[in-house]
């Protein structure tokens, strides 16, 4: 596997070379980015690659530090209980 292939967002399996691209072509912002590859919009709602995302946007974009808004991530759609995550049916 080479580097433009490592997977940023698992939940939907967007691309290190996916999101390269996008910043370079469209000079994304972090929300565009998110937009454009759907990388933060899966069922983890950003939890796990916001971090990453946010850090690839700020080396490669050509925007102003203060110009650049952190991402915003989702909670759960509805909360779950870990007693019901144990229930056996």
């Amino acid at each position: 596997m080479t580097e433009a292939q490592t997977i940023i967002c698992r939940c939907e399996e967007v691309t290190y070379e996916e999101v390269f691209n996008a910043i370079q072509q469209y000079m994304c912002s972090s929300r565009e980015i998110k937009l454009r590859t759907r990388a933060g919009m899966g069922c983890c709602g950003g939890r796990t690659c916001r971090v990453l995302l946010e850090s690839l946007i700020q080396d490669f974009s050509e925007f102003e530090t203060e110009r650049l808004q952190p991402l915003k991530y989702q909670p759960p759609i509805r909360p779950v209980s870990f007693g019901l995550l144990g229930e056996n049916k």
